[in-house]
């Protein structure tokens, strides 16, 4: 039983006051209306992100730093890493949490969703902040202590708002599930969220108190008695979060956007539920990375010899990095290998999966590409600690993280693709989202794989000025126009989501267009404010699936 809901079957009616639809908006305690606003706000984060990367890619292709002016480069750099990750990919994801789970669970509301909506305010009001310090020579080693105080303080602000809008989809999935929604039963999606919401709100705090220790640092300490390396420490305390094997657990709930797209295209259960929970879970491990505040986790290579003597120390440290890096990517690889079983042909005909021409294929190709993206930059980060390649400080790290931010924003793209029709009432146009899906994986391979190869010719990272001719320009190139390529994607996946119906084009979707399993096709599109007139009883993880199969 939903701790919301005092009756199952106990209809609610809207008799909210008419307002100014602006202001119905804004003020807003509607689950889905908050999850739109910061899928909005994360887009457009996400295509300033974009923006910074081309022109700091067009700034590394010859090297010499004269293409842009060198004191802002170190602001230009801050935005960017910044952007991408508290600006792009968790809100974006938290957003579409925010907008589904309390659907896919039966509840009538998301729990405590005027927190969520202060959380949402809380993080755009600290990411305007934090725009305005370094527009105003703040951020890492900025030369206006006022503004670098200012940027610490707008880093901490996005923090606290972050984390609360995860603790209430943590506490949705622990507290308002429908009856007979055991959390085992929960929809893949759901569970996902729940994985990487509850790392958000055990990470992101560990990030303010650091946050603390820094604005302390620099506000009291003299130039010759900082503790934590004054302004210039900024970065050094604050890295961790925005780069490195963290970056695993914020992709978690695009593994589970995969996952939840699989079995609906199969038209089948998908097999060993329980494994793919686990996978899932093993995805957001990358929080013991984040809870250490480690960014790197290095596996020496060059020393003695194992014998008799060394060896447990070896394999403790093979033990250390191995947990720290390629848990998240085993997790991964179970999912994928879950959805390649689930689409194997059996050894008779009898169930077989039917593919039909209503299955949600655009949506998919985004899940599955963006997660291949992810996965392609969790085995970098572990790679990349392998200290015998001499990868450390180079811009392979920058690499990593861009492919598992970039891949995790296009899986994004595809779960709001998918669920769509509950925000819109209406279906996205398969063909331009084919086109969209294949042009952001391929502008997010160039921007994060021309790095990977830069790195290894001894390109230095973040920031750094290089020396560069002959191929490194063509790698910077490269990853510049992949930079690009990606902001392009997102502006025009935005018009599609966002524009307003024209056209016979844009007919009503119905309820259920994809033929779903879960709770959330079970009700109207658009959905109502209160999700459902009554609570739904569930006997199974496929409660719709059950439905339609008794029926038939």
């Amino acid at each position: 039983m939903s701790t919301l809901d005092p009756a199952v079957n106990q209809p609610v009616a809207d008799t909210a006051p008419a307002v100014p639809p602006v202001v119905a908006m804004l003020t807003s305690s509607d689950h889905k209306v908050i999850g739109r606003l910061l899928v909005g706000a994360a887009l457009a984060a996400t295509l300033a992100s974009g923006a910074l990367g081309f022109l700091l890619g067009l700034e590394r292709i010859d090297g010499d730093g004269t293409t842009l002016p060198a004191r802002v480069l170190p602001e230009l750099f801050a935005g960017y890493r910044v952007g991408l990750v508290l600006g792009g990919a968790v809100p974006l994801l938290l957003g579409l949490s925010v907008a589904v789970v309390p659907l896919q669970l039966g509840a009538r509301s998301l729990a405590f969703p005027r927190l969520a909506a202060a959380g949402f305010w809380a993080w755009l009001g600290g990411t305007a902040v934090l725009i305005v310090a370094l527009f105003n020579n703040g951020g890492p080693d900025g030369g206006d202590a006022d503004m670098v105080l200012l940027y610490v303080g707008a880093l901490a602000l996005m923090v606290i708002g972050l984390t609360a809008v995860a603790a209430t989809v943590v506490t949705s999935v622990l507290t308002t599930r429908a009856p007979g929604l055991k959390l085992r039963r929960a929809p893949l999606f759901a569970w996902s969220a729940l994985v990487g919401s509850l790392g958000t709100v055990l990470v992101l705090p560990v990030a303010l108190g650091a946050l603390i220790y820094v604005y302390l640092d620099v506000r009291y300490a003299g130039a010759d008695t900082t503790l934590f390396g004054g302004a210039a420490g900024v970065d050094d305390w604050t890295t961790w979060i925005l780069t490195g094997p963290t970056l695993a657990l914020f992709a978690a709930p695009a593994v589970g956007i995969c996952a939840e797209l699989l079995p609906v295209v199969l038209r089948t259960r998908l097999p060993m539920r329980g494994a793919a929970l686990a996978g899932l879970g093993l995805v957001g491990t990358g929080v013991l990375a984040g809870a250490t505040q480690l960014r790197d986790i290095v596996l020496p290579g060059t020393g003695p010899a194992v014998d008799g003597h060394n060896w447990l120390t070896k394999l403790g440290v093979l033990a250390d990095w191995a947990i720290f890096t390629l848990l998240p990517a085993l997790g991964i690889v179970v999912v994928l290998g879950l959805g390649a079983w689930a689409a194997k042909p059996p050894a008779t005909p009898t169930g077989r999966p039917q593919l039909t021409r209503s299955g949600p294929f655009a949506p998919l190709a985004f899940a599955l590409l963006g997660v291949l993206v992810a996965l392609a930059g969790v085995v970098a980060n572990a790679v990349g600690g392998i200290e015998d390649l001499a990868l450390i400080g180079t811009v392979f790290e920058e690499g990593a993280a861009v492919a598992i931010v970039y891949g995790a924003i296009l899986a994004g793209l595809g779960g709001l693709a998918y669920w769509a029709p509950k925000w819109t009432g209406r279906k996205l146009p398969d063909l331009p989202l084919y086109g969209l899906a294949l042009l952001g994986a391929a502008g997010a391979a160039l921007a994060a794989g021309s790095y990977l190869v830069a790195g290894f010719m001894d390109q230095p990272g973040y920031g750094a000025v290089w020396d560069n001719d002959g191929p490194g320009e063509l790698w910077n190139t490269l990853a510049m126009l992949g930079h690009g390529v990606f902001a392009l994607v997102v502006v025009a996946f935005a018009g599609l989501l966002f524009r307003p119906a024209a056209g016979a084009e844009d007919a009503a979707a119905g309820d259920d267009p994809w033929d779903g399993h879960t709770l959330e096709w079970a009700t109207t599109s658009p959905a109502p404010v209160h999700n459902f007139a009554t609570v739904p009883l569930v006997r199974s993880a496929e409660p719709l699936l059950d439905l339609k199969e008794a029926r038939q």
